[in-house]
């Protein structure tokens, strides 16, 4: 580290977690609590998982002096976000078996379940482990799951540029073994070696995320990530990437030292050999340079403005051996998902559905679970999942694609994904409550209502089918990356919220507060505000993002 610091909390469980074991075996066999032990809080996160509970009960179960009702969030780490039929099959039944049921699609291309007593974490791990899945790594302080561009579509090297998400994600992985024998009961092995080279014995400060888009289209948000990489394609050949530092959204209500910030490009490589070095170096200089004092300031974006960009590029190049060559020219003109169907370069068909906040479940008379693991059972399409929390049923062969349509038609999700408007399909929101501990607000409950009532104020300035960019989150955190959206709600207080207007389309340009700590009815009243003189003023073509800036209403 560059300087001396007060190590956080967590720092110093990280270094005596003897590689990120802790007491997680004792925790396990625990049963006087559905908890696990305080510094295990920490430590089962590395591992893929957090501890909630039901902030719904507190109250009620604190009456009748109950332990909260604790469960924990399993998530996958499925780097750019494609698995088979058979493991979506495998996925359905143990979501059903061990969890809430719900399988929640993340803005980060994975999945995750929630609602898993510990008693449950072994069995449903181990489950996940036959249908070749885990949660190494997929939060904590590590690299996490690595996001690509999505729809094959994109590119005719789409498949190219989309491997290296694994790549990345396995050279970036932790070297202990803990996972294995905590959760697969897998033997230790004391002679093999758990030296760390990258993360050592701290890992990094914080978490890190990576991200790698395809011009023209930012379904990615790429510039959101701590690393982003932009492939950079010429006559259907991979010419290398830009490479993109300091990402991140999460902020903290009250203290200016945080903010959200996009990532600047600081050069280009052109061989895989000097992108993945490019990479992992970038992670040496967060882990020695990032701050292990205070949590709010770790992420690699005040790691950067600390050390001054430049300062930052010749760090990296002198860890890497060579000199990163000048940004190449990338230009997103998109950042959404292609919904429908569309078929690629190889003759292959694809159908995006919009799935409302990532949610896979049967309600309300549409059976959107069932449709799928019918269609999974068929064995005919791969899952892909997409940046905004959506679906793809991808890899369709030509003599294939009427099976999967008609059961897509005889469960009427046709007919529903029809039906959704504009602003809905292009919407985001965070999990939030009941489950997530730094929920101020609500946000994945929440929205598709608000939507509904905003939606009737859209049509009156005849803006239906304007694909205005709205999102939400519970907490200024960022997960449901608002402050990258043209609209963008961030939760104070239970029912309350400050209004964000001015971000672009493409995801190249933050928003900014437009007014704090609004309830429904001023949200309702400042958009229709808005929208009347967006619908006025505003020139052909020009979104709702552009045309705030251009007016000055922030």
């Amino acid at each position: 580290m560059s300087e001396k610091q007060q190590l956080s909390a967590v720092e110093h469980i990280k270094v005596k977690s003897h590689g990120l074991r802790g007491t997680l075996q004792q925790s396990l066999i625990d049963e006087i609590t559905g908890a696990v032990r305080e510094d295990d809080h920490a430590l089962i996160k590395f591992h893929g998982m957090y501890e909630q509970d039901d902030r719904d009960l507190r109250e009620e179960r604190a009456i009748k002096k109950l332990d909260k009702l604790y469960s924990f969030m399993v998530r996958m780490r499925i780097p750019g976000g494609l698995i088979t039929p058979e493991q979506w099959v495998a996925t359905h039944h143990i979501a059903g078996q061990y969890s809430t049921g719900v399988i929640k699609i993340t803005t980060r291309q994975t999945i995750q379940l929630h609602g898993i007593l510990k008693g449950q974490i072994k069995p449903t791990l181990q489950s996940f482990s036959k249908a070749a899945l885990d949660s190494i790594a997929a939060c904590g302080d590590v690299n996490r799951n690595v996001a690509c561009a999505s729809h094959p579509h994109q590119s005719p090297i789409h498949a190219e540029i989309h491997a290296y998400a694994d790549k990345i994600s396995t050279l970036l992985l932790p070297k202990t073994r803990a996972f294995y024998e905590i959760w697969l009961d897998e033997e230790k092995v004391e002679e093999v070696s758990e030296i760390d080279p990258l993360y050592k014995d701290t890992y990094l400060p914080r978490k890190f995320k990576i991200g790698i888009a395809i011009p023209p289209n930012n379904e990615v948000d790429v510039l959101t990530n701590d690393l982003g990489l932009i492939a950079i394609v010429k006559d259907n050949e991979l010419k290398g990437f830009n490479i993109a530092v300091g990402g991140g959204l999460s902020a903290t209500h009250g203290n200016a030292n945080t903010y959200p910030r996009l990532a600047t490009v600081i050069g280009f490589t052109d061989t895989e050999e000097k992108t993945l070095k490019a990479v992992y170096e970038v992670l040496t200089i967060q882990r020695d340079f990032g701050n292990r004092s205070d949590r709010k300031l770790a992420r690699l974006k005040y790691t950067l403005d600390k050390l001054g960009v430049e300062n930052f590029k010749k760090e990296l190049e002198n860890r890497c051996g060579f000199e990163l060559a000048a940004p190449k020219k990338a230009v997103f003109t998109a950042r959404k998902d292609e919904y429908g169907w569309v078929k690629d370069y190889r003759g292959l068909w694809h159908y995006t559905l919009f799935i409302e906040n990532g949610r896979v479940t049967d309600e309300d008379g549409y059976l959107l679970k069932t449709a799928l693991l019918a269609v999974a059972e068929q064995g005919k399409a791969n899952f892909r999942f997409t940046s905004n929390q959506n679906l793809i049923l991808s890899d369709i062969k030509k003599e294939d694609k009427a099976a999967v349509e008609d059961i897509l038609a005889e469960y009427k999700i046709l007919e529903k994904q029809a039906a959704f408007s504009a602003l809905r399909i292009n919407s985001i929101a965070c999990v939030a409550l009941p489950t997530c501990p730094l929920a101020l607000a609500e946000s994945q409950r929440y929205l598709p209502s608000l939507i509904t009532k905003i939606e009737p104020i859209l049509a009156k300035y005849q803006l239906q089918d304007d694909d205005i960019v709205i999102r939400m989150t519970g907490c200024p955190n960022g997960c449901g990356r608002p402050y990258a959206a043209e609209i963008g709600l961030v939760g104070t207080a239970a029912g309350h919220y400050n209004l964000h207007i001015g971000g672009d389309r493409e995801g190249t340009r933050l928003n900014t507060k437009y007014k704090e700590h609004l309830d429904e009815a001023a949200i309702l009243k400042e958009l229709d505000s808005l929208f009347a003189v967006y619908k006025t003023d505003k020139k052909k073509k020009e979104t709702f993002g552009d045309f705030v800036m251009r007016k000055e209403l922030v």
